[in-house]
């Protein structure tokens, strides 16, 4: 059978079909891994001169100086960790929960406070609102976690509006991270339109009114609505990410935050990715979440994973390989845990995700299977 043809990265392992756009040079390597590269010849230390004399006037004698959107996870402790330890600011830390925190993620969130001694606001929305969430979220775009990205992308920026805090402290930018969207020379700033059209892929709150199976009523989606442009004008509002200011390496973070802090990784592995310290404020997210992408995309975790560890040096492109053959397409066991979640089964499960397969990854076989191009079995 002809299946749809498919390029992979000779530096790393992404695929042409990223969810993440890439481009592709002469030499086959991703624009990911190009803008990486410019890494190496930033001089860090002069870029933290530049932020701090970009945020000093907005020090304070008294009150918050800034918003941390934190998770618990090893992203938001290294923020805290920055924000507190290299900027000398007073946040606010602000958690969006989604109600599936695995035990040690729950465990990470609720220390933040403590070993960073700043106050931290925790918005919990109602968990009925949230399955229908999820429900609506994997029918309607593909990922029933949508509502998570959606707290997480809102809640900090809202409260900076209503408390009146102009800045708001962000990790890396996604795009540019992963896929070398802008060059690390741009120094992009988080926007209502980074977060819609990256972030949430061009869904927002509007678009989850009116269903009739998992009606949601306009005043459960507070949480989901972002400042106004007024609000905005009003606070000054601005969203910085730190990315741009350090070389971002989760591998060293976690180290650091693990040795400072007492930052606990996973106890147990999981089954679609090789790392035990990401994704732990979410039980779906390293497994039924993921499988999700490997449905729509081809690929998974064990593919982001392995890209950003062969980009920082930590393992050889055929190390990383083989963590794409091992875990990409591993239909994890918590699908079964999401399912009894939300009161559906598999064959309701199977039947809407195959509808978001993109054709340029898949085609049936013979015997109707779902069929693709694996990196290993071309050499690439």
């Amino acid at each position: 059978m002809n299946l749809p043809p498919i390029s992979w990265c000779t530096r790393c392992v992404y695929p042409s079909s990223s969810a993440v756009p890439l481009k592709f040079d002469d030499d086959g390597v991703c624009s990911g891994c190009r803008v990486h590269d410019q890494k190496k010849d930033i001089d860090w230390d002069e870029r933290l001169k530049w932020l701090l004399e970009d945020i000093e006037p907005y020090r304070k004698s008294s009150g918050y100086e800034c918003v941390i959107g934190v998770s618990g996870g090893k992203d938001s402790y290294y923020q805290a960790h920055f924000v507190k330890e290299k900027l000398g600011l007073n946040p606010l830390l602000v958690t969006y929960n989604g109600n599936n925190y695995l035990d040690v993620g729950w465990r990470n969130m609720l220390r933040m406070k403590e070993v960073f001694g700043a106050d931290h606001l925790v918005i919990s929305p109602s968990v009925d609102m949230l399955i229908r969430m999820n429900r609506l979220g994997f029918r309607k775009t593909g990922d029933m976690n949508w509502q998570g990205h959606a707290g997480i992308l809102t809640i900090p920026m809202k409260i900076a509006a209503q408390f009146n805090i102009p800045l708001v402290f962000w990790g890396e930018h996604g795009w540019t991270d992963l896929g070398g969207m802008l060059s690390m020379h741009d120094f992009p700033e988080y926007t209502y339109r980074y977060r819609k059209d990256q972030g949430l892929r061009g869904y927002d709150w509007q678009d989850f009114m009116g269903d009739e199976e998992d009606p949601i009523r306009e005043n459960e989606l507070e949480c989901y609505k972002y400042p106004s442009d007024e609000e905005v004008e009003r606070v000054g509002l601005r969203g910085i990410f730190i990315g741009n200011f350090d070389p971002w390496d989760a591998n060293a973070h976690t180290k650091l935050i693990t040795e400072k802090y007492g930052w606990e990784a996973s106890p147990e592995p999981f089954e679609r990715t090789y790392r035990r310290m990401s994704n732990l404020d979410d039980r779906y997210e390293n497994g039924a979440h993921d499988y999700l992408k490997f449905i729509k995309f081809g690929y998974g975790r064990g593919t982001d994973h392995a890209s950003k560890d062969i980009r920082n040096g930590y393992m050889t492109r055929e190390e990383g390989v083989e963590k794409v053959r091992q875990y990409d397409a591993v239909r994890s066991s918590d699908l079964y845990y999401w399912l009894d979640y939300v009161g559906r089964d598999e064959a309701w499960f199977d039947e809407i995700a195959d509808g978001f397969r993109s054709p340029a990854v898949w085609a049936r076989d013979a015997g109707g299977a779902w069929r693709k191009r694996n990196i290993w079995e071309q050499g690439a």
